[in-house]
């Protein structure tokens, strides 16, 4: 949904009327939020390990597919864009059986079962990083889009209560949060000399503040989620982090990173990404299997000791950052509806 979202911004921004269509997940209280319509469809992601699950998927696809080409011939839209995920698969298919100009975009280091599925009916790919065999007029790396970076690292610092020479060392996993990131940073972080601001997610809050203790150590600022990211990212000095596609606003901030990739991610996508933001020297790389409370507090220690290469590891993030991306694959829709 945040690539969604930038996009969809950066359209109405050049005057375009978006609507989304969506299931019920995050984008029912995301797209509302934003100032946006919804229309809604009943689909679900196909179990690759679960035949009845995955037959119940296909039959509510088919089911999504009448019901995106209703939303279709309602809402007349100029051009489409999916922007991945289960969800985009009814509404390609009903756009390509409407004749309706379609832009897809990948947010990952491979292209996903739906964009694959779509592709050659697409006016243009618009790809978060180079993929192998996807070359050609039909295929632009664009990179993923982000919202727009923060700017204000004053204001950004002070929302969080950090003073000029205090260090800050922001954790984070995503709207769930990761457990083994959650985890080691609880064990290994309180009573660090440098401030840690985290962002565990709903699932894991409730137990991580009761292992925190009735009065968490001071230099500890447990949380649910944030909301505007960029703040925080802003007001870090370094990112604990998975390696999804959120990379791309680690790197519109130019903050250096320890990226722990998801392994059970599809494809092992996650490692990709963060062996890329490795090579380019913006990254330090822990395998999930290899983390550890005691690794953790190592590795951040090595890097917050030696200044010097934390900044030449933010200069590299902000150099791979592609925070035009949003206004790029914007264009692509537009000149698509035209």
């Amino acid at each position: 949904m945040v690539p969604a979202l930038a996009v969809a911004d950066a359209l109405r921004a050049d005057g375009a009327h978006v609507v989304f269509v969506g299931g019920e997940r995050a984008e029912r209280e995301m797209v509302p939020a934003a100032g946006y319509e919804l229309r809604t469809i009943g689909v679900e992601g196909l179990s690759r390990t679960n035949p009845l699950r995955a037959a119940r998927a296909a039959v509510r696809a088919a089911g999504a597919a009448v019901a995106a080409r209703r939303i279709l011939r309602d809402v007349r839209p100029d051009a489409v864009l999916g922007a991945g995920g289960y969800v985009a698969g009814p509404v390609g298919l009903a756009a390509v059986l409407g004749r309706v100009p379609m832009v897809l975009a990948e947010a990952d280091s491979h292209l996903g079962l739906t964009n694959r599925l779509l592709a050659r009916w697409a006016r243009r790919v618009c790809l978060a990083f180079p993929v192998a065999g996807r070359t050609g007029d039909r295929y632009l790396v664009t990179g993923r889009a982000v919202p727009p970076p923060a700017t204000d690292r004053v204001a950004a610092r002070a929302r969080f209560g950090l003073g000029n020479e205090e260090t800050c060392v922001l954790v984070f996993g995503g709207s769930l949060g990761a457990r083994t990131i959650n985890d080691a940073a609880v064990e290994a972080l309180p009573g660090a000399p440098f401030r840690v601001l985290h962002a565990c997610g709903v699932r894991d809050y409730a137990a991580l503040r009761e292992r925190l203790g009735p009065e968490p150590p001071a230099n500890y600022d447990l949380r649910e989620y944030i909301t505007p990211f960029g703040e925080a990212l802003l007001a870090s000095d370094l990112c604990v982090a998975r390696a999804g596609s959120s990379i791309f606003e680690i790197a519109a901030h130019g903050r250096p990173a320890i990226l722990l990739p998801y392994p059970h991610a599809t494809g092992d996508h996650q490692t990709a990404n963060a062996r890329w933001m490795e090579r380019a020297g913006a990254a330090v790389v822990v395998p999930d299997s290899e983390l550890t409370p005691e690794r953790l507090r190592s590795e951040i220690e090595a890097l917050l000791a030696d200044r010097e290469r934390l900044a030449a590891m933010g200069r590299a993030s902000a150099a791979v950052g592609r925070p035009d991306a949003a206004q790029r694959i914007a264009e692509e829709v537009l000149a698509a509806a035209r």
